[in-house]
């Protein structure tokens, strides 16, 4: 009877040492989360990544879907957070698991202020997204006219082809509504050297496309530029 009294009370004994291990390490690992530059990236919780910059944290360290904290910051718009990563030299071009960065994440969604400092500190105007695609496509897709000039004039290439053998013009074209903003958009392609004869992969150019859509004011910006 006292051999299995002294078994159970080594049972309690070391049961209690894995449950103050494992609080311990949940612990540890809450406060690891919780000093994650890329989870306070996110929430633009700039002081306290400054104190963990401060004391040494990687600015380049990976979270959810191999993001880094910039990419977190351009996720969220953070651009007060940003703007200090990337004087701290975070990496603009550095791509998460589905091949966005700051540079092309921002460009594709018109975040001018984030687009503008990456421009200004080393972006790839080469790079492409999971689609092939330049910045300056999905930003002529998505209507954000500011976007647009601010990368033609940074002289992203008007004419790359990406994988769906879409240009910057085409996209503009089949993927817009027709109306202002794209006319606005169209006119600076065109005025930045878009090619207005350059069609898809199936060999459908600009003004055709245009005409399929019914787009009048495209029809006429496209037919006194030169287009066929």
């Amino acid at each position: 009877m006292k051999t299995i009294f002294l078994r159970m009370k080594w049972l309690v004994y070391l049961l209690g040492i894995f449950t103050i291990s494992l609080m311990f390490t949940v612990k540890g690992m809450a406060n690891s989360q919780s000093d994650s530059l890329v989870l306070l990236a996110e929430q633009g919780d700039l002081q306290r990544i400054k104190v963990l910059v401060e004391q040494g944290a990687n600015i380049e360290q990976r979270g959810l879907l191999q993001r880094t904290p910039l990419m977190a910051a351009t996720l969220s718009n953070q651009v007060d957070v940003a703007r200090y990563l990337i004087e701290q030299g975070a990496n603009v071009n550095a791509k998460d698991s589905i091949q966005d960065s700051p540079y092309l994440y921002s460009g594709a969604r018109g975040l001018q202020e984030i687009l503008v400092l990456t421009l200004k500190n080393g972006a790839d105007l080469k790079s492409t997204n999971r689609y092939g695609g330049t910045a300056l496509i999905p930003a002529a897709e998505r209507g954000h006219v500011q976007t647009v000039s601010t990368l033609i004039d940074a002289g992203v290439d008007v004419n790359h082809v990406n994988r769906l053998g879409w240009t910057a013009l085409i996209e503009a074209i089949i993927l817009g509504d027709g109306s202002d903003k794209y006319a606005q958009i169209v006119k600076l392609l065109i005025a930045g050297g878009a090619d207005v004869n350059l069609g898809d992969a199936e060999g459908r150019s600009p003004l055709a496309l245009a005409k399929s859509k019914g787009y009048r004011n495209l029809i006429e910006i496209l037919e006194n530029s030169g287009a066929k």
